[in-house]
């Protein structure tokens, strides 16, 4: 991310709150930093809902820096992923900004975006974890994180106990469910059912990760 990005992202989220995520608030942060405009539609042709993903995607990029630079070797492995998800949301400089983004993303025409958004920062999650999956399960753990996620922003929105202990209470007990689902997936897998259904030419036996990294289901096209 340019110095350029890095600038315009700070300048809308002074207007978020007041204005939303809208062209009026784009127009602001362009005429703020000044930028041109012709240069700024050409970085964020959708002016102000690129913007959004453009900050979503920082975020992702310092939760991943502050992992890779994080001592892990103490934790078990549920804790990573927590501690992963607590540093993506303590990554969120104005939770206004999250609301309005998330209000926006729940309309029908921007419900695709938001979903991608989720994915792409569990997949991140799951990426600096060292995740090798590459078959049905590379899917399974990504969908289950998303969830996860979601969830918790929602309840960090509302959380107003002490240092926000509150959420990482109950992103604890989201991840515990994660944990369970995988150790029942497990289970089902390494069993008789499991092995039919993962048998050469079954279809969860077809079912393999993305080969490209550009072509994830969380990846901006």
């Amino acid at each position: 991310m340019t110095e350029l990005q890095d600038k315009l992202i700070d300048a809308i989220l002074t207007h978020v709150a007041f204005d939303g995520w809208s062209d009026e608030s784009f127009r602001a942060a362009v005429a703020d930093t000044g930028t041109d405009p012709a240069v700024a539609r050409a970085l964020y042709p959708r002016g102000a809902r690129d913007l959004a993903r453009a900050w979503h995607d920082r975020g992702d990029a310092r939760m991943v820096a502050a992992m890779e630079a994080a001592d892990l070797t103490e934790m078990r492995y549920s804790e990573k992923v927590a501690h992963a998800v607590r540093l993506r949301i303590e990554a969120i400089e104005d939770k206004e900004a999250l609301r309005r983004a998330m209000t926006q993303n729940i309309l029908p025409l921007n419900a695709p975006d938001g979903a991608k958004m989720l994915w792409q920062t569990a997949d991140r999650v799951w990426t600096v974890l060292g995740d090798t999956s590459d078959d049905y399960n590379w899917y399974t753990k990504r969908m289950t994180l998303s969830g996860v996620i979601g969830s918790t922003l929602l309840f960090w929105l509302g959380d107003d106990s002490y240092d926000g202990q509150a959420t990482w209470d109950f992103l604890d007990r989201r991840i515990d469910n994660v944990m369970q689902f995988e150790k029942v997936k497990g289970k089902v897998t390494s069993g008789p059912l499991g092995r039919v259904l993962t048998a050469p030419g079954s279809l969860l036996n077809m079912i393999r990760a993305p080969q490209r990294r550009d072509d994830l289901p969380g990846r901006q096209g």
